[in-house]
Order: C-alpha cells, then sequence, then structure tokens
C-alpha cells in the first residue's frame, strides 16, 4: 500500500555542478525537495520507488545500485540509486540511470537516504494514461509500505525563451497540475490530457499519472511546496502522505 509520496521536478540543473553559476537560482527548489524527501522519511516505508520519464534506454526497472551520470551534461559526477544506504549489496543493473532518475539518486545521495530500500522505474513520456494508472496499481500491489518519489516536470513553454517557445495554454495546465498534486487530486491527475500535455513538452504527466494508480484507496493529504517556471519550464515540489 501506498504511504507517501513526493513529487519533484527532475531538471539536470537540480544539481549544482551541472548548474554552475546559475545554480542559486534553484537553491529554493533544492529546499523545497529535501523537505519533502524527508516526509518520505517520516513515513518509515518497507521500499521506496523512484519513477521517472525515460527514453526507451533508460524505461523498465532499475534495482538498488543502479549507476547514472551527469557527464552527458559536461560534468564529470556519478551517482547511484541508493549509493549511501548501508549494507547495500542490490545487484546493479548494466543499464545506466536515465536523466530523470539520476536527479533523484543525487536528491537520495544529498540528503542521506538510508531508511528503504529503492528501486528506480523509467516511463515512457507518451505511454497511455490507463497504461500508467495500471503500473501504479501494481507497485503497491504487495502488503508492504511503499513510498513513492515521482519526478517530472511540468509544461516547457511557459516564456518565449523556453524550450517549447511561449504557449498561452502552458500557465493554465500546469495551475490546474500545482492543484491536482498539492491536493492529492487522484481523479485529476487521472483525467490530464495526454495530448495536450505532450504539446506542452509536460514530461511529468505519464509518472503522475502512475502515482494516481498507486493512491487509489489511499487515505492521503496533499501539501504544494514549491512552484515556479524558472526558464520558462514548470516545477512543482509537493507532498502526499
Amino acid at each position: 500500500m501506498l504511504v507517501a509520496a513526493a513529487v519533484c521536478p527532475c531538471p539536470p540543473l537540480l544539481v549544482p555542478d551541472v548548474a554552475a553559476g546559475a545554480a542559486p537560482e534553484l537553491a529554493a527548489a533544492r529546499a523545497a525537495c529535501t523537505d519533502a524527501l524527508g516526509v518520505l522519511a517520516a513515513a518509515r516505508p518497507d521500499r521506496l520507488v523512484v519513477v521517472g520519464p525515460a527514453e526507451q534506454s533508460g524505461r523498465g526497472p532499475h534495482p538498488e545500485g543502479t549507476r547514472g551520470s551527469f557527464r552527458g551534461f559536461g560534468v564529470d559526477l556519478d551517482v547511484r540509486l541508493g549509493g549511501d544506504r548501508p549494507g547495500d549489496g542490490g545487484a546493479a543493473s548494466e543499464r545506466e540511470l536515465p536523466p530523470s532518475l539520476a536527479v533523484a539518486a543525487w536528491l537520495l545521495e544529498r540528503t542521506g537516504w538510508s531508511d528503504a530500500p529503492i528501486e528506480g522505474l523509467g516511463v515512457g513520456e507518451p505511454l497511455e494514461a490507463e497504461r500508467c494508472i495500471q503500473t501504479g496499481r501494481d507497485l503497491v500491489a504487495q502488503p508492504d509500505r511503499v513510498a513513492l518519489l515521482v519526478m517530472g516536470d511540468a509544461s516547457a513553454c511557459r516564456t518565449l525563451k523556453a524550450p517549447g517557445y511561449l504557449d498561452e495554454r502552458a500557465a493554465p495546465f500546469d495551475a490546474e497540475v500545482a492543484r491536482a498534486l498539492g491536493a492529492a487530486d487522484v481523479a485529476a491527475l487521472k483525467a490530464l490530457d495526454t495530448e495536450l500535455a505532450y504539446e506542452l513538452k509536460a514530461s511529468g504527466r505519464a509518472p503522475w499519472q502512475v502515482l494516481a494508480g498507486a493512491a487509489e484507496g489511499a487515505d492521503l493529504g496533499g501539501a504544494l511546496l514549491y512552484e515556479d517556471a524558472p526558464y520558462g519550464v514548470g516545477y512543482v515540489v509537493a507532498t502526499w502522505s
């Protein structure tokens, strides 16, 4: 069963070594992510599942110990999923973590996560809503206490300089996403317009709908910790507990 969830954005710029001189601009987002991970730890889960968007090569399960890297972003920095957990003896996957899960691994290492075993799951951004929802149901089908760390960004079309240029639909879409995540509104997340999310380059849509499936029947309340759109991309941090 799902006992807690944290929703965090996944830009590599969250990692100060990648952001370099721009690092202070996301300091508030990093602080909110740290607070969100604290909520997960306080729930004392038996298992933590990290879910994030991934290209074809990064999809599927990633066992504890799987390595990730930020070398593709010009930084000589490696991470490992669950790298700081004492007694970690998990067999690492031969596949590298997709960037979204590498950012999650960095956040977990930064906060010294050692509260429960970790596994990662990369999901394709075009994955149909019902398949995302069923994936979430499957993640919590066992009787153990599961926490989710859900990585993903909102629209990338909030300003003229945004990666997807300015789209007037982006701000209302992001506002509804932030409201739904902050309110733990499962129905609203299930109903997100997949085509609109794709057009707005919202990488978090599929992971959020995995969360919605996992949260069915769970009595969780939400809290919105951060919402902003630096660089024209919507970033949201929320907790469900």
